[in-house]
């Protein structure tokens, strides 16, 4: 199987078809995974397209995490995203593969020529428009920065995060797709009931949240009182999904983006 041989862009509702029913055809273990990820294609009506697969039976238990699964809180973060209308979380199914139950992604190729939009650079050439979030220095003792874009599009993402109490947002989980579309991924250690907010994206920290984050944070805290719960609750406890209310209605009250921790590491490590 060569990329040219895959169907380059897939509508949403046409992935998750694939994902559900495809039929499996594993490639190889992602290595620098720290539970059992695998790669594989998926084939369906002719149609086929690399997917990233996630057994629950080759998770690693958390002690801080005891409730649900890591592929359960990947397919949650899916669901949430696609309800914002952000899109901000490639399409994530829960379904039977060749090792079991686990969560099942539509992978992402990020185009050879995409820029990073979180990166170490230069402590000298911080690049316009980046904010700088910490610094760093390399093995000759070269001063870095680590930095990320002032965009709107990972300015979503932060805002996403902040709901999903993403544990995990490193620099390496925010891909480009096609048509400059950006994707998180790898949200196995989000919901949790405490807060545990880490990442590398505190640009717009004290900021006020943007309109429309406003706008769709105030309509998903109706529907979290109805469909989107119900939709949450095979993957999701009561009290994480009561916790996503709860993290919504201080950001509304707050009206900025959050600040980082002071009792618990703001980033995650590595941060890339």
């Amino acid at each position: 199987m060569t990329s040219s041989d895959l169907r380059p862009v897939l509508d949403e509702n046409d992935a998750l078809r694939l994902l559900r029913g495809g039929e499996f055809e594993l490639e190889g273990r992602l290595v620098d995974a720290s539970n059992t990820t695998l790669r594989g294609f998926l084939t369906l009506d002719g149609v086929t397209a690399r997917c990233v697969y996630k057994p629950v039976r080759g998770e690693r238990p958390l002690w801080d995490f005891p409730d649900g699964t890591l592929a359960g809180r990947e397919v949650a973060a899916y669901r949430f995203s696609r309800a914002t209308g952000w899109g901000l979380v490639p399409p994530t199914v829960l379904r039977d593969g060749p090792l079991g139950p686990g969560a099942c992604q539509l992978w992402i190729d990020e185009p050879s020529d995409a820029a990073p939009l979180v990166a170490f650079v230069p402590a000298a050439s911080l690049p316009p428009g980046w904010f700088r979030i910490a610094a760093a220095q390399d093995e000759e003792g070269q001063a870095y920065l680590l930095a990320h874009a002032d965009d709107p599009r990972l300015a979503r993402m932060a805002v996403l995060d902040a709901v999903i109490n993403n544990a995990d947002r490193k620099g390496g989980h925010v891909l480009t797709g096609p048509a400059e579309r950006i994707y998180g991924v790898d949200h196995g250690v989000c919901f949790h009931v405490e807060d545990k907010l880490r990442t590398v994206l505190w640009g717009w920290t004290g900021q006020a949240l943007p309109e429309e984050s406003v706008e769709v944070l105030t309509r998903l805290a109706g529907d979290l009182a109805g469909p989107l719960a119900e939709e949450l609750a095979d993957c999701l406890t009561g009290a994480e999904i009561a916790a996503v209310s709860a993290r919504i209605a201080r950001l509304l009250t707050l009206g900025r983006f959050p600040d980082p921790p002071e009792d618990w590491p703001a980033m995650p490590w590595p941060p890339i």
